[in-house]
């Protein structure tokens, strides 16, 4: 057993060690943002921030494909504004990948570069979530109510990381109520941090 000390010695380390990039990725109402939030504040991390809900927020009207290319680049400014300050864990409210996808299942397209841009990167986890364990919620930007159009989603995000294994060390897939997906996912980041264990926040 590891004494508070031991772990709290094995955390700094894991502090000095090189910068660790995690997505959590998924279809609507998986607990991204939320689990993000969580995550950060357990590990003391930053969260690189999902851009396209400031994005529609300030929009007033549907988007279209022409918006994809500039919430994918501010999304992406972010993420590399985000790296280059080398935080010990740098948590990514999803990446690129949910831009690309999102403009295909809109819209039957997605810019070149998007796909092109994110195969040439490489993360050390990804977390992809699952559509059920979570009720589906509305909140004006959502669109995919149905189980079966969030689960073809997620397995079009699963289908992508598994023809591009190079682009993430790992692959998770996360299931369960919010409670056991923050444990899963602490659980994995522990491992990858070499970070002292704590007990789960409470629900949303």
């Amino acid at each position: 057993m590891v004494d508070g000390h031991g772990a709290k010695h094995r955390f700094a380390i894991a502090q000095g060690r090189a910068m660790k990039v995690v997505v959590l990725t998924g279809p609507e109402s998986a607990g991204k943002s939320t689990l993000c939030s969580a995550l950060a504040q357990r590990f003391q991390a930053p969260v690189v921030r999902e851009y396209v809900r400031e994005y529609m927020h300030g929009l007033g009207r549907e988007t279209c494909l022409a918006d994809v290319t500039p919430i994918a680049q501010v999304q992406w400014q972010r993420e590399q504004a985000a790296r280059a300050l080398r935080p010990p864990l740098l948590l990514l409210d999803t990446h690129l990948l949910s831009n690309h996808q999102w403009s295909l299942a809109l819209f039957g397209h997605s810019p070149a570069w998007i796909a092109q841009t994110l195969a040439q990167q490489h993360y050390d986890a990804v977390f992809l979530l699952s559509p059920e364990g979570l009720a589906w919620q509305a909140d004006g930007l959502r669109c995919q109510p149905k189980v079966s159009e969030r689960w073809a989603f997620h397995d079009a995000l699963h289908h992508w990381l598994a023809t591009h294994p190079h682009t993430s060390s790992t692959t998770t897939l996360v299931t369960g109520d919010w409670q056991q997906r923050y444990q899963q996912i602490e659980a994995a980041l522990i491992t990858l941090l070499a970070a002292p264990a704590r007990p789960a926040p409470s629900t949303r």
